[in-house]
């Protein structure tokens, strides 16, 4: 699925001339030396011979050089010689104090290139003897001592350890490690240092860490730095810190940094800073400064996008007003819109006037308010109401709905949502000219005619995340849980509860954190009362760039089935077989969700380039007809649980990673459960719209390949990591 995020638009020019500046200047500096074919490091066994080629200027032109945004590397006699002083001095940061460059070569490769050959001999290694802190017994002094649990974790788990080979870049991360701990235990004048002794005939080296903590101090006041003529009162700004930084309380580092949290998710700033002032030593405080700038309170947006899909196409332009003071107060009034036109299964069909295909404009209008410090400080009242118009697979809609309801964010990180909602909306199940979706089948109450479908239901949900980055998470994780009950004394048509778990993790190794695995799991059930009939709109469907990337978008759904269309000669007449039956060509579905989800993947991103990541992944995905927990309900890693492998590209951009992921179905487990009985399967299912064949079709979804009668490949563009 494509898509184009909205923009500010005084952000476009400029961008457009940084970028052709940028070029210009490229290609007007041509170096004049020799192309570096490639660089190679002989003798290199305990130094990774990668690590020491990042640590020099030098290098070899990548493989990528041809493309717009890369370029050649060239020689310089200059730099080579100081590189091979540089690969020395890092052998040294390394603990090998021995090591020598013992010869280098430059071989000419033609008139216009050169190949660089370095031999090194590395020697044995400097470990660490022993490590002997000094100064740390001031912390058991004074009535404010720490515990002598806090005493004892600040030289836990160092990344210097004896035995171990003498890091510099170790050394320089225990200082700063033993310094942190120390500021959060309130020592905020804290310092440390220290000298190794390295006895280079031995081979060992002595760590001897100096530790001046100073005063333990407590906060003071906290005191506002802001704009001339303010907007936000200081008394606003002070609240929000004070959740974070307690008067009285022992200073700590951390403390600062989630007040700096808080008072940046006021959203009316552009920019924020917290830190300490300067300490009071005769009474042992350290009063707080907050630095804000505040951003404009009025906002316009514009933008548009594109959703290509093998099922569904669409168009869109995106449109967004806000007032961040609204009749003062930090009241906040969104209002969004967004306009477009959706093709099903693609324009291309449409153009050719195909049968089954749907074309219809779409919209969605919402106004969004939200009232900040409702009642207490940490609580914000949010209100919503939306008007839309869509068209999807099975069906096509109109409606609206309202949403209100209180956020409690008592941590940046954690949040809890409970919220009324109202649903109206009146469905359509025209697939065709001539063919529809049975109003049963979408879950209504008519079996003919109308269907209007009206939900009331209440919603609580939880968030606690505790990724680096929302757009590209790196590291952390990332906790969801939201449970619905609709129904009973909230009228509405439907009676159900809906649980809807999400949990993510990511970890990034590497000394530049190029290697980062990532790992999702999410799951859901929908249990209609009495076991009665769920609406379509409150199903669960998978498949697409966000889900289960083994099937197209929401093509991972029990189906229902389309009329079958049936070969014909060059005359338009229908084929018959032997038995005078008519030869089956295609026999489409569309999807129609079930009662029962369960999504899982596990992702390695590695980045080639500062801007360009390759991706390998796992995923897997079950869409069942019926809820978890019941008699008849689907089993993890039974037939209807599908399997994916795949790989992908990522550029990043400022707008989010632009995402390219092929993946194919591993061919286990049966087809897709399809409404109709007499529904005959897809011998082959191909790939990417090739391959496709009803040849020797079966009935029987055990007897038909995996996720039958999808294809068995798929592949996705998007903008915006999977998870």
């Amino acid at each position: 699925m494509a898509d184009v995020r909205p923009l500010r638009l005084r952000f476009a020019v400029p961008l457009a001339l940084a970028v052709l500046l940028t070029a210009c200047a490229t290609s007007s500096n041509q170096p004049t030396g020799p192309k570096v074919k490639s660089l190679k490091i002989e003798g290199a066994k305990q130094v990774k011979a990668g690590d020491i080629k990042d640590r020099i200027l030098t290098s070899s032109t990548p493989w990528y050089a041809f493309w717009p945004f890369g370029k050649a590397h060239y020689f310089d006699t200059n730099a080579w010689q100081a590189d091979l002083r540089r690969i020395e001095r890092f052998y040294q940061a390394e603990g090998f104090y021995q090591a020598q460059v013992e010869s280098n070569e430059v071989i000419p490769e033609g008139d216009d290139a050169v190949s660089l050959k370095v031999v090194v001999a590395e020697g044995a290694p400097t470990l660490i003897d022993r490590i002997e802190p000094h100064g740390l017994e001031a912390l058991s002094r004074g009535p404010d001592q720490p515990s002598l649990r806090e005493r004892e974790r600040v030289l836990e788990e160092l990344p210097v350890k004896v035995g171990d080979v003498f890091r510099e870049e170790a050394w320089s991360a225990t200082k700063d490690l033993v310094l942190q701990r120390l500021k959060d235990l309130g020592y905020a004048e804290a310092e440390v240092g220290g000298e190794v002794r390295v006895d280079v005939a031995t081979q060992k080296a002595v760590v001897d860490l100096q530790i001046a903590p100073g005063l333990r101090y407590r906060f003071g006041n906290i005191f506002i730095a802001t704009d001339a003529n303010p907007q936000v009162p200081p008394r606003r700004i002070i609240e929000q810190a004070q959740g974070a930084v307690h008067k009285g309380a022992f200073f700590s580092e951390a403390a600062l940094a989630e007040a700096q949290a808080r008072v940046f998710r006021m959203g009316v700033f552009g920019a924020v800073k917290v830190n300490r002032g300067a300490p009071d030593r005769q009474n042992a405080t350290v009063p707080v400064v907050v630095d804000v700038r505040e951003a404009p309170f009025h906002s316009i947006k514009l933008g548009g996008g594109i959703g290509v899909d093998a099922a569904r196409q669409e168009g869109r332009v995106l449109g967004e007003w806000t007032n961040r003071n609204f009749r003062g107060g930090l009241r906040r009034l969104t209002l969004r819109g967004r306009l477009g036109y959706a093709f099903i299964p693609s324009a291309l069909s449409t153009l050719r006037n195909d049968i089954n295909n749907q074309h219809a404009p779409i919209f969605s209008l919402t106004t969004e308010f939200e009232q900040p410090r409702f009642l207490f400080r940490d609580v914000a009242l949010q209100a919503s109401i939306t008007a839309e118009k869509g068209l999807q697979q099975a069906y096509s809609f109109y409606g609206g709905y309202l949403k209100t309801g209180v956020i409690w964010t008592p941590h940046p990180s954690f949040s809890v949502f409970p919220s009324y909602n109202l649903q109206l909306y009146r469905l359509t199940g025209q697939v065709s000219l001539q063919e529809s979706v049975p109003p049963i089948i979408l879950g209504c109450e008519n079996t003919v005619g109308k269907c209007d479908q009206a939900l009331s239901f209440l919603e609580l949900a939880f968030a606690w995340d505790r990724r680096n980055d929302r757009t590209e998470p790196r590291d952390g994780y990332y906790v969801g849980f939201s449970i619905q009950k609709g129904g009973g004394p909230l009228r509405g048509q439907y009676q159900y509860v809906r649980l809807l778990p999400d949990l993510r993790y990511y970890r990034s190794i590497g000394e530049k954190k190029e290697l980062t695995l990532a790992v999702k799991v999410r799951a859901g059930t929908l249990d209609p009362a009495g076991g009665g009939q769920s609406s379509i709109v409150t199903r669960f469907f998978s498949g697409g760039a966000t889900a289960m990337r083994g099937f197209n978008g929401q093509r991972l759904s029990p189906m229902t089935p389309l009329p079958p269309t049936y070969k014909k000669d060059d005359h338009g007449n229908v084929l018959l077989d032997a038995n005078g039956n008519p030869i089956l060509d295609s026999w489409d579905t569309v999807p129609v969700g079930g009662n029962s989800l369960f999504e899982s993947s596990v992702e390695v991103r590695y980045m080639l380039t500062d801007a360009l990541v390759l991706a390998v992944f796992y995923d897997s995905g079950l869409v069942g007809t019926q809820a978890f927990f019941g008699k008849n309900s689907p089993k993890l890693f039974g037939p209807e649980h599908y399997h994916a492998v795949g790989a992908g590209l990522r550029y990043l951009t400022v707008v989010g990673p632009i995402r390219l992921d092929l993946a194919r179905r591993l061919n286990i487990g049966q087809g897709l459960p399809v409404s109709d009985p007499g529904y005959i399967y897809p011998s082959s299912g191909g790939c990417l719209g090739f391959g496709r064949s009803f040849d020797k079709g079966t009935r029987s979804a055990e007897a038909a390949y995996a996720g039958a009668p999808e294809g068995l490949c798929a592949i996705h563009i998007s903008i915006g990591e999977a998870f």
